[in-house]
């Protein structure tokens, strides 16, 4: 009865319902979950306890993948807990306030950097908070508009970048055809993620927010950042320790080099696990990498080498450099839980059918050939719930990518399936852009050092308004089938809408202080 139905994705519902109500992320996951538990086994009190435990939480942490990502995520909280100490983030953070001296430029170097940082959106999401954050705290930029700028530089880039993690995900789930070519003529068709990009800079020269992110900006422009707790502690209620002292040695170098070493270095782990070594070319490799497993050999080697360059610079002594591996860790101690539980939940509503329902409703309405033109649309559309509603773009990936690639029969001459697949993934990665549960979200909130839920409150006008945008793009470019055509149109759409917004948002503030005035 509950299973491959609109049943399957209740848990997933209730718990992103639960974490916007209650502000809460923990007991909203762990409900969402249990009631998983309890469809999947026809509400037994017993098989629910071993479903939610034994099939999904440990299988959860026992699953290779998943270890290989939270062993890169230690690793990388333990990075930047050297690159703060070594007072890199620091000598960084005075030679941007000597050098940026607007609130705009802040934001403009903030989206730089995350443009840049482009290899995966784990690394991308903490180290652009833990360098941005002292620039932005300067010209009061609210931690929402940071953690939204983290947000929408990580995923947004990863699925626009032929050499990253992403782009090795998505070729992994073509079958029949080069999973890569189609990646690469993807591109210019993922309209949300090149969409969101023109949306933060218009929104930046515009120098205009809206929603309740700009409640936030006027918050924090006459009260100013509150520090006194972190992100761990926000969630946790913890109180947080005494900082260590931070090296007065420090330079902007010893912030450049970790950086580039783990770019360097995850780039090589990824074409090493994909066979390059072993003959096969760059693409190739680059194609067939393992993603998890090449992210912890190339953080693992870039941690050794940065201990090596702060112990030769003197920066840091060898205890200080082995004392902030545990301080990365317990950093990283409440995002790895909401992943664990993220997770979980995702392996409630898979163990429900949730796929296979969706899939036989996307493999339905592609059956009609008179209707053929809004398959991208339709596709973006369902892309968006299915990722909002698990919190995973790569498992959206997973789910629709091979429905589209056999609709098509892998025909590389077709455009509309390009379109398709690059409607597949803009929506995947909105979807997962917009929910509580998503795991980017979770570490932008992380890496901002922002309440979780504030930013997803504060997130989701932006990111739905940019979905809207691309969806209206999609149904043109169904039409069509040129790219440059379909993305001129998005942008000026999507400047054209910001533009009317913060018209009409000014004329309604002028409107209200007239009122006040004749009071």
């Amino acid at each position: 009865m509950f299973v491959n139905s609109f049943w399957a994705l209740l848990p997933a519902i209730i718990a992103i319902a639960l974490a916007l109500i209650t502000k809460e992320v923990y007991s909203s996951l762990f409900i969402g979950i249990v009631v998983g538990g309890l469809l999947y086994s026809g509400f037994n009190l017993e098989g629910t306890i071993q479903h939610v435990f034994v099939d999904g939480m440990i299988a959860q942490l026992s699953d290779p993948w998943n270890v290989g990502i939270l062993i890169f995520l230690v690793i990388l909280g333990t990075m930047v807990m050297l690159m703060n100490r070594a007072g890199g983030s620091a000598a960084f953070g005075r030679w941007a306030v000597a050098h940026v001296k607007t609130k705009t430029g802040a934001q403009l170097a903030t989206i730089l950097l995350g443009i840049l940082i482009f290899i995966d959106d784990y690394f991308n999401c903490l180290t652009v908070g833990s360098v941005m954050r002292p620039l932005t705290d300067k010209h009061k930029i609210s931690r929402e508009k940071l953690a939204y700028l983290i947000d929408a530089t990580a995923a947004p880039v990863c699925i626009i970048a032929p050499i990253s993690s992403w782009a090795a995900a998505v070729t992994g789930f073509v079958d029949g055809a080069n999973g890569l070519t189609l990646f690469v003529r993807a591109i210019p068709y993922n309209f949300y993620a090149l969409l969101t990009i023109v949306m933060m800079l218009t929104l930046t020269f515009a120098k205009f927010d809206f929603g309740p992110m700009k409640e936030a900006e006027h918050l924090t422009k006459h009260e100013g950042i509150k520090p006194a707790k972190s992100w761990a502690s926000s969630i946790t209620g913890a109180e947080d320790q005494p900082e260590p002292p931070v090296s007065l040695k420090g330079k902007v170098s010893h912030l450049v080099f970790p950086i580039v070493a783990l770019i360097v270095c995850c780039v090589i782990g990824m074409i090493y696990t994909g066979g390059f070594f072993s003959g096969e070319n760059f693409i190739d490799a680059f194609s067939n990498s393992d993603a998890s497993v090449g992210l912890v050999f190339g953080s693992v080697v870039a941690l050794i080498l940065t201990v090596i360059f702060y112990l030769a610079t003197r920066v840091l002594s060898f205890n200080e450099c082995m004392n902030a591996i545990p301080e990365g860790f317990k950093s990283m101690v409440p995002a790895i839980l909401v992943l664990t539980f993220a997770w979980t939940l995702k392996a409630m509503t898979d163990s429900l059918g949730a796929k296979d329902f969706v899939a036989g409703l996307v493999s339905q309405f592609a059956s009609s050939n008179e209707i053929m033109s809004l398959l991208p649309a339709v596709v973006f559309l369902v892309a968006v719930f299915l990722a909002f509603a698990t919190g995973t773009s790569w498992g959206t990936f997973g789910i629709l990518i091979p429905i589209v690639v056999s609709v098509f029969d892998a025909n590389l001459s077709s455009e509309l399936m390009i379109i398709s697949i690059s409607a597949c993934m803009a929506g995947a990665v909105c979807g997962d852009h917009c929910s509580p549960i998503s795991d980017t979200t979770i570490m932008a909130s992380a890496g901002a050092q922002c309440d979780h839920i504030k930013h997803v409150s504060t997130q989701l006008p932006y990111a739905m308004t940019a979905a809207g945008i691309s969806f209206v793009t999609y149904l043109v470019a169904g039409v069509l089938r040129v790219w440059y055509v379909s993305l001129a149109f998005g942008i000026i759409l999507t400047v054209a809408v910001i533009l009317g917004i913060k018209l009409l948002g000014g004329k309604s503030e002028t409107a209200s202080t007239t009122v006040t005035t004749d009071k």
